[in-house]
């Protein structure tokens, strides 16, 4: 048997609103921020449906807080507007984060009996210690078997570092057999309605929270994984960062990421398949692709720039639109439904994006038919 990534299982946020719902909400959060102002909300309204993601790309997004549901700004668990126009500070936002990722790990693990010899654990929206991870562990009393992980930080391409890691834990030992892969990714709770900037209105439209289990191991069938790369874009440390501060984690973005992704993209995609059985030519004519959508404009340039059709990229299309961008958990949730449809022998190309500014990638391929 090869090694193979297998078992996906997906558990969506409680509550999951419609994309033109969120964005009226983000609009009456901001204006609620600038103390109520309607000439305020009208100017903003504006500028959030010209820069931001609109409802034919995002049709609803998952969020683990009820905030989102209603605008009585005094009950909110989050953005009390009225005692703070940024919203509570990072010690309640994190609280709130463990409090669903714990929920999240043993509702994964309510039924499993065997322990798996590795577990990583990707997120890049809230850190606690002991971790969810180790706390499931503890509780499950394998704390003899199982190793925890922590891949953190990365932000949307952490997938494919967590991958990496997997496959190199189980072949340091003949005695391992399966190492588990959980993303739980809660974006929502790092909004700030304060901030009104262009590239801030872009991602508090685009992310979304999500949570995804899947593991690699000696199986009959699955994805194979044949090669990962990671690089950083010259002359790019400025496009991207993922700060912590004082009221949360602080994303900032330039307008410059597109045009940066698709200088390097196919020198990238061209050193990625030299590990590969194919060749970059073979990969964009026949390959299934897996972007992660860090806006639909990314997903449209690396459709352009590498000549691909729309059958080979719709999965992608399909998750933004389904669940918005989940940070490191969208390319599983792609993968979770190429596993689903493709065939056999099918190569599956993976591209994500994040600080530095980086670019990784992998080529998987899918094993002996389809997964259901």
């Amino acid at each position: 048997m090869n090694l193979l990534l297998s078992d996906f299982h997906s558990i969506r946020p409680p509550f999951e609103t419609l994309q033109e719902n969120t964005l009226q909400w983000l609009v009456a959060a901001h204006s609620q921020a600038e103390g109520g102002s309607p000439e305020f909300a009208k100017a903003l309204e504006e500028k959030l449906w010209k820069v931001g993601c609109k409802p034919d790309r995002i049709a609803k997004r998952g969020h683990i807080s009820t905030d989102y549901l209603h605008r009585d700004w005094s009950r909110m668990e989050i953005f009390r507007l009225l005692e703070n126009p940024a919203g509570l500070g990072l010690d309640t936002r994190v609280a709130l984060y463990a409090k669903h990722a714990d929920r999240v790990l043993e509702e994964f693990y309510a039924d499993e009996k065997i322990a798996p010899d590795d577990l990583i654990h990707v997120t890049c929206t809230g850190y606690v210690a002991p971790s969810s991870a180790q706390k499931l562990v503890s509780k499950k009393n394998w704390g003899e078997t199982t190793t925890v992980t922590h891949a953190y930080h990365m932000g949307c391409y952490g997938s494919i570092p967590a991958l990496r890691m997997a496959k190199g834990f189980l072949l340091s030992s003949p005695k391992k057999t399966r190492a588990d892969i959980v993303h739980t990714e809660i974006c929502s709770i790092h909004a700030n309605p304060s901030l009104h900037t262009s590239d801030q209105l872009v991602s508090q439209s685009l992310f979304a929270d999500g949570f995804i289990k899947y593991s690699m191991g000696y199986t009959k069938e699955g994805i194979c994984l044949h090669a990962t790369r990671e690089e950083i874009i010259p002359n790019s440390i400025s496009a991207m960062s993922w700060d912590v501060v004082n009221w949360g984690f602080a994303m900032s973005l330039s307008k410059e990421v597109p045009v940066l992704i698709a200088r390097t993209l196919k020198g990238f995609l061209e050193r990625l398949s030299k590990d590969s059985p194919w060749t970059a030519e073979e990969l964009c004519k026949n390959a299934l692709f897996a972007v992660h959508p860090g806006g639909p404009k990314i997903l449209m340039y690396v459709q352009e720039i590498l000549g691909l059709k729309d059958s080979q990229i719709k999965h992608s299309f399909q998750i933004l639109e389904k669940c918005g961008n989940m940070s490191s958990a969208t390319l599983p949730h792609i993968w979770k439904d190429m596993i689903e449809e493709a065939p056999n022998k099918t190569p599956i190309v993976s591209l994500a994006f994040g600080p530095g500014l980086s670019i990784c990638g992998s080529i998987l391929e899918m094993q002996c038919g389809t997964q259901h």
